[in-house]
């Protein structure tokens, strides 16, 4: 088996013929603004992938996404990193439903009957906090919720169907309890304004998504019964999972794409191939081991610390692989092709996503020492 075979078998059975559709143009297509690719990923069903299979999606788990998220980043990291958010809203949708009204359901069948993609307004979480930093605010008047506030950045902002975000709404006798609220991309009072200033990764469509006073109707707020005090600790960890599992996915696969460079180049020594290989294995062998554990029992600290290892293990894999391959590649390479020093740049950005490893470092070293995990603010 060749190297990525395994991971774009298994996106081309799930989303037939977007991996043929990527690697039929230059890289550089696929990361500027404006381009192709997500509608292409519309097209291939992607956004039905994580929607379970009897409200008509493809019921994909968290070990069959990373392995597509992976594939699709050693064609297009914008893509992955785009495609991801989307997941994350999906998969919070359907931990949610554990919680709501039964609304939600009929949510995630639109999102895959009608290939809708959702851009996600949700913030990040922190365990031992009831509630989700609200960048997002609600102001309550009877049944009628109004949202103001702004996400930035956030990816998809321009080809999004649907914006998730999480609100707290008082309930009867004023307990503040978790909803999810989704605004259609063209509802009254929603903006979205450019904001991503880099060239790399300009593809996710990573910009400004303002809320001003925008009504969501009723049958798109999809209220919980999650308190302050109660369950939403679990939603957090649950997203926090599922995002960290993607992320660190969607960016071995840009790092693969340097290794599947090198192992083409026959005038690389046969060591700096194999070490190329082993050090981007290794932590897809890691990842798969975290997905496969999520996907069969119950997500706790445990595994969400684990998850946070994977992070920080890929982070430090993908910079010994861009010393190896960008030497390897020589000069030449560099300079014939602005691949190379593309994917030299996307494949660190995963340290820019939250939480980072400086601000993990203390409350990681904790509770390897029997301390309850914290996400720090």
């Amino acid at each position: 088996m060749t190297f990525l075979e395994h991971e774009r078998t298994v996106l081309d059975d799930l989303l037939p013929g977007l991996d043929k559709t990527l690697a039929s143009s230059p890289l550089q297509t696929w990361e500027t603004p404006g381009n192709p690719g997500i509608e292409e990923f519309r097209k291939a069903g992607g956004p039905a992938l994580l929607v379970p299979a009897e409200h008509g999606g493809k019921g994909a788990n968290l070990l069959t996404a990373v392995r597509v998220q992976r594939a699709v980043g050693s064609r297009s990291p914008s893509l992955a990193v785009a495609t991801t958010m989307h997941h994350f809203s999906t998969a919070s949708l359907v931990e949610t439903a554990a919680h709501g009204n039964g609304m939600e359901w009929m949510l995630l069948a639109a999102i895959a009957e009608e290939n809708l993609l959702l851009a996600s307004g949700f913030a990040e979480g922190r365990t031992g906090q009831g509630i989700l930093d609200p960048a997002i605010t609600a102001r309550v008047e009877g049944d009628k919720v109004w949202l103001t506030g702004s996400k930035k950045p956030c990816s998809l902002a321009w080809s999004m169907n649907l914006l998730t975000t999480s609100v707290a709404l008082p309930d009867e006798d004023g307990t503040l309890r978790l909803a999810v609220a989704v605004v259609p991309a063209d509802a009254p009072g929603l903006e979205r304004r450019p904001f991503w200033k880099s060239p790399v990764l300009a593809g996710a469509e990573s910009d400004e998504v303002v809320l001003s006073d925008v009504e969501v109707p009723a049958d798109l707020l999809v209220r919980t019964d999650v308190t302050a005090d109660g369950g939403l600790d679990h939603l957090n960890t649950v997203g926090f999972v599922w995002f960290e599992a993607l992320m660190t996915a969607s960016y071995l696969g840009a790092a693969s794409a340097l290794v599947e460079r090198t192992l083409a180049d026959p005038r690389t020594a046969p060591s700096v191939r194999a070490q190329a290989v082993t050090a981007v294995e290794s932590v897809a062998l890691m990842l798969e081991g975290l997905a496969a554990e999520a996907a069969e029992g119950q997500i706790g600290d445990d595994v969400l610390a684990r998850a946070l290892v994977c992070r920080y293990a890929a982070q430090d894999a993908i910079v010994r692989v861009l010393e190896l391959c960008v030497e390897a590649l020589g000069g030449m390479a560099f300079v014939s092709s602005g691949d190379i020093a593309y994917l030299n740049s996307a494949c660190r950005a995963l340290s820019f996503h939250p939480p980072s490893r400086t601000r993990m470092a203390e409350p990681l070293a904790a509770y390897f020492t029997g301390e309850p995990l914290r996400i720090p603010s």
